[in-house]
């Protein structure tokens, strides 16, 4: 398959480019509406109905609008005409990478497209679902990097992967096998004892298991070993603060289930990581082939810290700060926690992964996820936000010296 022809349609018609997701969201994250958008997408494939581009981006659209339903149905669409979208390197093309993608939301592959925006690299997106095997015609490509996100849902999907991609013909990055250890319990049981590293034993729970927990029947001590509360609780598979809570007591967990619908928990040990001041400062690093790279720092008075909600928009003495975190970095966070970062790239063992992290008053580096999937952009306005824009472009540097060391037959 020649990758121009990813730019025809089914019935000989060409199709214009994918608009793709960092042009989308950052039109999102500015509110401009995006209705005028969704509009012309849905013309497009009216006047077309093979146009799956159109439809592909259509759906990104609803999604970012939080229509996830009618957006998912109109990707299933978009992939019933096609598999294969390709992003980037409109210029000259540099390196060709054939990303491995799973049908569903915005959380369920990584971002891989912000790391390579402008840049030489082209991407061609290939969706596969449970069960399939892989085309037998794929676009030349020089890499292979599995983007699927773990999740419940994409477990066997991963396992799967792992058996299709032995013995693949050019390098594979972010093996399978290792992303299905990423899930909250997996993560906190490869990261118990690392020299540095704290992160609370993290139990996935059933509704039942909670309920009994509430009730006084069972004890926090035989659920978690470091138990005691509070403790914080979220569903399995959440993201972004959905139906997380600190809950200080056993009625606190009945109270919390009240709320909550849904059946599947995971549970842990709460750390009060606040420093002098009272204030709560929280980062996200990515680690890409064991080098530590920032990506963001938030301050919030709130222990729940999420960086749209940490008042880094409207606070000037927040930007500052994290503007003085950002330019020591390399000296200062990264060379304390130097040891930590270098056994988790060991004990993972992927060459990109995303950290949130933050620093205990005992010097430990406190890790609240990692993941293969986390979002690292360059998305906030230049104008409020200048001092970003070396360190993301330091960052999606060292994402293609990654590309270019594994081309040349950097470790596996």
């Amino acid at each position: 398959m020649n990758p121009d022809t990813l730019s025809v349609s089914s019935n000989g018609k060409c199709q214009e480019r994918l608009i793709g997701l960092p042009a989308l969201m950052k039109m999102a994250v500015s509110d401009q509406d995006l209705t005028p958008v969704g509009a012309a997408l849905l013309e497009r494939a009216r006047l077309d109905v093979n146009d799956a581009n159109a439809l592909m981006d259509l759906s990104t659209v609803l999604q970012l609008r939080g229509e996830r339903d009618v957006a998912l149905a109109v990707q299933g669409e978009a992939l019933k005409m096609q598999r294969i979208y390709r992003y980037g390197g409109d210029g000259e093309v540099g390196i060709r990478v054939l990303v491995i993608m799973g049908p569903g939301d915005l959380m369920a592959n990584m971002p891989i497209e912000f790391l390579v925006e402008g840049s030489d690299v082209a991407l061609f997106l290939l969706y596969i679902e449970q069960g399939e095997e892989l085309p037998p015609e794929l676009p030349p490509h020089d890499l292979l990097f599995v983007a699927l996100a773990e999740s419940d849902r994409n477990h066997q999907l991963l396992q799967q992967l792992q058996s299709q991609l032995q013995g693949w013909s050019r390098p594979v990055i972010n093996a399978p096998h290792r992303i299905i250890h990423l899930s909250r319990d997996g993560a906190s049981a490869l990261l118990q004892g690392l020299p540095g590293v704290l992160m609370p034993l993290t139990v996935r729970m059933n509704r039942r298991e909670l309920e009994r927990l509430g009730g006084g029947e069972l004890p926090i001590t035989h659920i978690l070993a470091d138990g005691r509360f509070p403790v914080i609780l979220r569903p399995v598979d959440s993201h972004a603060g959905h139906g997380l809570a600190k809950v200080d007591d056993s009625t606190g967990v009945l109270e919390y289930l009240s709320a909550a619908p849904e059946e599947e928990f995971y549970i842990s040990r709460f750390v009060d990581y606040s420093s002098r001041d009272g204030m709560f400062r929280k980062c996200r690093v990515a680690l890409i082939q064991g080098r530590s790279y920032v990506g963001h720092m938030a301050v919030s008075a709130r222990w729940m810290v999420h960086y749209l909600n940490a008042d880094m928009l409207e606070n000037a003495a927040n930007r500052d700060e994290e503007e003085r975190f950002m330019a020591g970095f390399d000296e200062e966070f990264a060379r304390r926690h130097a040891r930590a970062f270098q056994a988790i790239t060991d004990t993972v063992g992927l060459d990109y992964l995303g950290i949130d992290c933050a620093e205990t008053a005992e010097g430990d580096l406190l890790i609240f996820e990692i993941d293969n999937s986390m979002v690292v952009h360059a998305m906030d306005p230049v104008e409020l936000f200048p001092y970003k824009q070396p360190a993301m472009r330091k960052l999606f540097g060292a994402f293609r010296q990654l590309l270019v060391s594994r081309m040349n037959g950097g470790r596996q």
